[in-house]
């Protein structure tokens, strides 16, 4: 099911003002994201790293549970796990998943 654009945050305004008003000296080090067409999940949270750092493992996990990917962010991170050789736990590690969602996805979107 495609996600309506309308529906969406404009990531990329809300990025660009965030850097502009509190880390011009990251604009730089954001750029090859920013000027991507469309901004998937991964590409955010990338930014977020990138702009705000490592965060506490407590706010990262309340954090983790309020995101959502559509099937394509959810066939990339499969993508990167095939490109990477990496098993469910360690995908799951890398993107802050639970292992099992990683299996349902696999089940739902590759079985």
């Amino acid at each position: 099911m495609k996600q309506n654009p309308d529906t969406y945050p404009d990531y990329k305004a809300i990025y660009k003002d965030i850097l502009i008003e509190k880390f011009p000296d990251k604009i730089e080090k954001c750029l090859p994201l920013l000027d991507k067409k469309r901004l998937s999940a991964i590409d955010i949270l990338n930014l977020n790293q990138k702009i705000f750092g490592q965060s506490k493992p407590e706010s990262s996990k309340i954090n983790q549970q309020l995101h959502s990917y559509c099937k394509d962010d959810i066939l990339q991170i499969l993508g990167y796990q095939k490109k990477h050789k990496l098993n469910n736990t360690k995908l799951a590690n890398h993107f802050k998943l639970s292992r099992n969602t990683v299996a349902k996805w696999k089940r739902i979107f590759l079985g």
